[in-house]
């Protein structure tokens, strides 16, 4: 095993490294894997991180019980300022034999039963979203974020919460309030404060048997408040917890990754718009590239640290007890390692493991549900709009700034002729 030096901060800039975008991790990332890819890095604002670049060490310390989501915590952890952190106690924030049980009763209701079977409500959903679009007439500029994006990802989340259309304009605007971190931590802090309180409500609605409207519930949140280990079941805090995890994954991200795969496909890739139309076949393969090489991630990265908890070698380094770690999810799927020609997007790749949704015990418990609304989304676009394009040029388009995501503010498109 070939054994590499660790790095000092001084000949890097601090991190996160300039010239992320949803195109890809910032350039350095690939000098990175080539000659340091576990390297200690100065955290922007202060202290220092130790930053896993290559996929094969990101899979290693994603495997390793010595990487601790749980220590990330403790009192005498390592702050990161501006970093969005998951509030303690979350799916996401448990090691095991806690995580092992909230994992185990989450997948009771997020089975991949339920998921498959949403998909004609996502389908009705999209239809009737592009319906409503295609009104606007096929030169009119419309906004594929404010017009279809958002509102399929907040209305399927919505229902899997059983939160009524009545309060959802409301819930959008905490949500967003609360995964702004560029403001007043008081600022994001009032969102998450809304957004608890909000949940819970419908965390004790469920655990009575009932939905917002006092009736029996059938939708996910009612799931989980029913679901069993034995004579173990869900706490109300839990119940809480997952909301928030449900919603994270379900609303912010898939909102998102939608926007920006579609703008992806119309400034560089028509003639595959115009293919997947008529071969929806190739859909499935295509969202995964897609997945691979649309870099979500504002940080490059989970967002998430790990604390070792004793000394650890990783790729030759030795990465000292108590240091954080971050792993590069969007450096892992640029690995020419894994990933032939890595650089380019190849819509019909066989083999491609990326970690879009992470990987080991905290791989994302919604990645069956961002799949499904993607591959619904694309499959109805494509197949209405073959001659879309952008109604601005791709440098025009504008990102949410301080937002965990690569979000788009807008996406304006004319969608051409029907098919």
């Amino acid at each position: 095993m070939t054994r590499h030096t660790p790095t000092t901060v001084t000949d890097l800039p601090a991190f996160p490294f300039p010239g992320s975008s949803h195109r890809g991790p910032a350039p350095l990332f690939a000098r990175l894997r080539a000659e340091r890819p576990v390297v200690r890095v100065e955290w922007t604002g202060g202290g220092h991180a130790w930053l896993v670049t290559r996929h094969a060490d990101i899979r290693a310390v994603l495997d390793d019980p010595r990487f601790s989501r749980a220590a990330a915590y403790a009192p005498d952890a390592p702050r990161f300022s501006g970093l969005f952190q998951a509030p303690p106690g979350m799916i996401i924030s448990l090691d095991p034999p806690d995580h092992t049980r909230l994992r185990a009763l989450a997948e009771q209701a997020f089975s991949a039963d339920r998921i498959a079977a949403m998909r004609p409500r996502v389908g009705e959903l999209t239809g009737r979203l592009l319906d409503g679009l295609a009104k606007e007439g096929e030169d009119a500029a419309v906004d594929l974020v404010a017009g279809f994006a958002a509102p399929l990802a907040m209305t399927v989340i919505c229902e899997l919460l059983g939160v009524p259309e009545a309060d959802r304009d409301r819930f959008h605007v905490w949500v967003r309030q609360f995964a702004d971190v560029s403001g007043p931590p008081e600022r994001a802090a009032e969102g998450g404060e809304k957004l608890g309180a909000y949940i819970a409500g419908l965390v004790a609605r469920r655990q009575a048997g009932q939905d917002a409207d006092g009736t029996g519930g059938d939708d996910v949140l009612a799931a989980l408040a029913a679901a069993r280990l034995g004579e173990d079941r869900l706490g109300f805090d839990e119940l809480v917890g997952l909301g928030f995890t449900l919603l994270g994954a379900g609303f912010d991200s898939s909102a998102g990754q939608l926007g920006n795969v579609v703008a992806t496909l119309l400034a560089g890739h028509r003639d595959v718009w115009r293919r997947l139309g008529g071969h929806p076949e190739e859909i499935p393969a295509a969202v995964e590239e897609l997945l691979r090489t649309v870099n979500l991630n504002g940080n490059d990265t989970s967002g998430l640290p790990r604390i070792a908890t004793e000394d650890v070698t990783v790729g030759g380094v030795v990465i000292p007890a108590g240091d954080a770690v971050f792993v590069a999810f969007s450096s892992a799927n640029r690995d020419e390692d894994v990933f032939p020609d890595a650089g380019r997007t190849d819509f019909r790749r066989a083999d491609n493991p990326h970690l879009a949704f992470g990987h080991g015990i905290h791989r994302c418990l919604g990645a069956p549900l961002a799949r499904l609304e993607l591959s619904v989304a694309l499959a109805e676009l494509t197949r209405r709009f073959p001659e879309a394009a952008l109604a601005v040029p791709e440098g025009e388009l504008r990102r949410r700034a301080g937002d965990v995501n690569h979000n788009l503010l807008a996406l304006p498109v004319r969608l051409g002729p029907p098919a």
